[in-house]
């Protein structure tokens, strides 16, 4: 009967491999014994060691986590109004149907050009809290919350230039 090559080399080198088997199982004991008993002499350094590198991966976590720009870019498409070429005509009946003064309609129109209330009040020759108090009751009748949506809707309705 013959013997396959695998099982004639295992017989052959049977006490060769053997012996190296057990010399590599030794020195695995020998390695996880000088593990542990690093460990256990150096067990304090271990621990500030491990809790160093957790801080240390946390605040790297945090740092991208919090330093990332939230920045999101938004389109926002409107309808401009544009009228063709004719001279500007104030819509009177919008005017009168709003119930807007002729003083509110000077605000509105210098709000228009971007003025802040302070250098209405300048130009206007009243003070801060008149200019303020025509500002409310202009976006009460407009029905707005802001300068912005008061100009726009001042624009659309032909009250304002």
């Amino acid at each position: 009967m013959k013997r396959s090559r695998l099982s004639s080399f295992i017989h052959h080198y049977k006490i060769p491999l053997l012996y190296g088997l057990s010399l590599a199982a030794l020195l695995l004991v020998l390695k996880w014994l000088e593990v542990r008993i690093l460990l256990i002499d150096h067990a304090f350094e271990v621990y500030i060691g491990g809790i160093a590198l957790l801080f240390t991966a946390l605040g790297i976590w945090l740092t991208r986590k919090l330093s990332r720009p939230r920045v999101e870019t938004v389109l926002v498409e409107k309808e401009v109004y544009v009228q063709g070429g004719l001279p500007f005509a104030i819509n009177e009946r919008e005017v009168d149907q709003l119930g807007i003064s002729k003083r509110e309609l000077e605000v509105l129109g210098l709000m228009a050009e971007g003025l802040s209330n302070q250098e209405i009040a300048d130009r206007l020759f009243v003070s801060l809290n008149t200019v303020k108090t025509h500002s409310s009751r202009l976006f009460e009748k407009m029905e707005v919350r802001r300068r912005t949506q008061a100009v726009e809707k001042g624009k659309r309705m032909n009250i304002i230039p």
